[in-house]
């Protein structure tokens, strides 16, 4: 073999050895996307935990409901639609927030693939600093726990060296849109969903009774 085509051999090989450190994560890098994998998952099981007990309230309450219209019980057929109007708004948080986190586990999961690490994280932080305190108002207990995957996320982000922490509020800005993008999604996946799954309540007697009284004026 030539020298020419030695050399040739070895630049293409350092050549693709510099594509492969950019496109893949350090080996250093993966035990701690593999961490905010499953703390993000710890999260989401709980949320699902959380959707499922609202769904089972939910229905009980619409049955209470349901009954009260039939007993012509109408003062507390509107208790109980009030409060079931909360139920469905906590369930859309809810829903909205763990469909968000799940969307940053499949970003995470991509870096594996990739190793975009601002691309993909910078939009992700952005969209745990915007579901957080919707989720620790539901469950305060996991207050600290997405500080822990806000933390561990951005010392990813630096770690990975293609970003220094001094950089990081001027790349967190420029992913707002990647973000919104994501939160957008999630929050129009629920409520496809929520109109799908959940039932219409029944008209009460004091609106049948409007409509009636508006014919008679007409």
């Amino acid at each position: 073999m030539s020298f020419i085509s030695k050399w040739k051999e070895s630049n293409n090989s350092s050549f693709f050895e510099r594509v492969k450190r950019t496109f893949k994560p350090s080996s250093a890098l993966r035990p701690r996307i593999e961490q905010a994998q499953k703390k993000l998952q710890l999260q989401i099981s709980k949320l699902d935990g959380v959707s499922t007990k609202l769904s089972e309230r939910d229905q009980a309450l619409f049955k209470k409901i349901v009954l009260a219209v039939q007993q012509h019980e109408m003062d507390y057929s509107n208790v109980l639609s009030n409060e079931l109007s909360q139920v469905r708004k906590i369930t859309k948080m809810v829903s909205h927030a763990k469909l968000a986190l799940e969307q940053i586990q499949i970003r995470l999961s991509t870096i594996t693939e990739l190793g975009d690490v601002v691309v993909t994280l910078n939009p992700a932080m952005a969209v745990v600093k915007n579901v957080s305190p919707g989720i620790v108002n539901m469950m305060p207990e996991v207050d600290n726990q997405m500080d822990e995957i806000s933390q561990l996320l951005n010392g990813i982000l630096i770690e990975s060296g293609q970003v220094t922490n001094s950089s990081i509020n001027v790349t967190q800005h420029t992913s707002t849109m990647d973000a919104q993008a994501i939160l957008d999604e999630a929050a129009s996946i629920v409520e496809n969903k929520v109109k799908d799954k959940l039932p219409v309540l029944p008209k009460t007697e004091q609106n049948t009774e409007n409509k009636s009284d508006e014919g008679v004026l007409a």
